[in-house]
């Protein structure tokens, strides 16, 4: 009867995991329960609510590429033409670059989001209930970190018993039976997230997630730059349609032989 108790700790682990994601998740979607539903999304606000602020980074340095202001190159590097930037992210990303005005794109990006202008952004929007403050968005996170763990985990503890001498008392296909009771538990909570929670509800509340989707349909018709922009701040870098451009954020050094 060893496999029972096994099997009442995968239950244990399988049902603590998927109700702490279950929290999180309702204490994410009650963020502010009185949004300013009047606010008008910027594109950079938009992109951070849709990839947070990598995403801002990103926007910044096509923005800036596609006024001729920078140079992307397809190797990888970013080199300054203008160094006067317009706003604060704009000075972030050419003082990321350096007093040199080249530089690798992926320390600039790095640095770029991490600077102050894109904490403000954040902070105006968890203000405004349009963003998951960091607490909640690392807490939800980290509860589908945890549900994937207890999938492993029960699988693990179901092979144990499977492996064990046999029981008189239970066919090993009814232990089986009996394991994939709380692996399906954790699949389909994991299943559920996924629907429910696409990945831009990491960043944005469902305010900030129906804000979003109007700025999509009001953009939908036009084919201006601020509808292309609009685009590289909601999807990311696979909007961008000219190749080299796409190619310099996806650049990898070569592995160094030796």
């Amino acid at each position: 009867m060893f496999w029972v108790l096994l099997l009442v700790l995968a239950w244990g682990v399988a049902g603590a995991a998927c109700t702490r994601l279950c929290l999180a998740a309702v204490r994410a979607a009650a963020v502010d329960p009185d949004p300013d539903q009047r606010h008008d999304l910027t594109l950079y606000e938009a992109a951070f609510l849709s990839g947070g602020p990598g995403r801002v980074a990103e926007l910044t340095l096509v923005s800036m590429a596609r006024q001729r202001r920078l140079l992307l190159a397809h190797t990888g590097w970013a080199t300054v033409v203008d160094p006067r930037g317009r706003d604060e992210m704009e000075r972030s990303v050419i003082g990321a670059i350096g007093p040199e005005g080249q530089s690798r794109i992926a320390p600039v990006r790095a640095a770029a989001a991490a600077a102050d202008a894109v904490r403000g952004i954040a902070d105006r929007l968890v203000s405004a209930g349009l963003a998951v403050p960091d607490g909640a968005r690392t807490t939800v996170v980290a509860g589908m970190r945890q549900v994937r763990g207890a999938a492993l985990f029960v699988l693990g503890l179901g092979a144990v018993a499977l492996l064990m001498p046999g029981t008189p008392d239970m066919p090993r296909g009814l232990v089986a039976l009996w394991f994939a009771l709380p692996l399906a538990l954790t699949l389909s909570c994991l299943a559920i997230a996924r629907v429910e929670v696409p990945p831009y509800a990491r960043w944005a509340s469902p305010a900030g997630q129906r804000l979003l989707g109007a700025l999509a349909r009001r953009s939908g018709g036009a084919a201006d730059e601020r509808t292309y922009l609009t685009s590289v701040a909601v999807l990311g870098i696979r909007a961008v349609g000219e190749p080299d451009l796409r190619a310099a954020f996806g650049h990898r050094e070569p592995f160094p032989r030796g």
